[in-house]
């Protein structure tokens, strides 16, 4: 028997405007053939609404599919695992997407933290894919913040963002009713809970210490071989390999905004050893961290081709 291939997930990482919570991929470039040929599902870093004007095909939630065509829309947590593919032939597809970075939104508005926190739960707490008739004042609000981003009036974007939090409460309010009672329920990750995105949150706020996959599965009071596998089979990676894929995201960040030594930014990303961060700095963009640092216009293309390949064991 041969052997199994091993599964790929590529992570799409968008750099927001300065001081913008939203962004929108709007206009013809985005009618299109989708997918055909790639064979694997990938994850962005923000909240992904797609809205579908004409075409059909297949779109991809972690491990269920659906038929898709014009009128249906879709609302993507962050890191959740998912792909559009065309059907075969000629037609295309058209489709329109709104990228929203939920923290950045929550934290403007008057909502509490508290609040914030159980808002944000339950917009992550799963992937809707649906018919613009089954949740109308969704898909009003997709239409209506698109064409105010569209239109580039002055203020727009403080429109859009007030909308968009109209929006995000109306899904809060929708997936209150699918949330299971209690988070032990909600094991399953990403397609099935919260727990994946709770131990997600943990680690972009502790990536710069010294983490150990054991002491995250004492912090989310689980197993650390449960741990291990529920993290591995949700987000298709390895936690030591999606942790480092974070640090490498903030050196990045400091590269690109200071002029701190590499030594330095190696050790604000987490990384204690100098020759850890370079070798994998390199895996992720192609250069070291000097060559990234002489040419920071590739940024986002070079992070745009990150494709993590997952491995087994450490």
């Amino acid at each position: 028997m041969g052997k199994k291939k091993k599964q790929v997930a590529e992570y799409r990482y968008y750099k927001m405007p300065e001081n913008c919570a939203l962004f929108a991929l709007l206009g013809e470039k985005w009618r299109q053939k989708y997918e055909r040929e790639i064979d694997y599902l990938h994850f962005h870093n923000y909240l992904e609404i797609g809205y579908c004007y004409e075409g059909t095909g297949i779109m991809t939630l972690g491990e269920r599919e659906y038929e898709y065509k014009g009128g249906e829309f879709t609302v993507i947590p962050a890191n959740y695992l998912h792909t559009t593919n065309s059907s075969p032939g000629d037609r295309l597809s058209s489709w329109e997407y709104l990228f929203v970075d939920i923290d950045l939104l929550l934290d403007r508005s008057s909502a509490g933290a508290v609040r914030a926190g159980q808002l944000k739960r339950k917009i992550n707490s799963r992937a809707i894919f649906s018919e613009n008739t089954s949740y109308p004042r969704i898909a009003g609000f997709i239409r209506e913040i698109m064409n105010v981003m569209r239109d580039e009036k002055k203020y727009c974007q403080e429109e859009a963002e007030g909308l968009m939090i109209a929006l995000l409460a109306e899904v809060a309010r929708i997936n209150g009713a699918y949330m299971p009672k209690t988070e032990e329920s909600a094991k399953g990750g990403v397609n099935g809970g919260q727990l994946i995105f709770r131990i997600l949150d943990y680690i972009s706020e502790h990536y710069d210490e010294p983490l150990k996959v054991s002491d995250i599965a004492a912090w989310a009071h689980i197993s650390e071989t449960h741990f291990r596998r529920i993290f591995s089979s949700n987000m298709k990676m390895s936690p030591l390999e999606y942790i480092n894929s974070v640090r490498i995201r903030a050196a990045c960040e400091f590269l690109r905004k200071t002029d701190d030594p590499v030594a330095i930014i190696a050790a604000k990303s987490g990384f204690s050893v100098i020759s850890t961060f370079n070798r994998n700095f390199r895996r992720v963009t192609g250069v070291s961290p000097e060559e990234w640092r002489k040419r920071p216009e590739n940024y986002e293309q070079q992070i745009l081709k990150f494709r993590v390949h997952p491995e087994k064991g450490w």
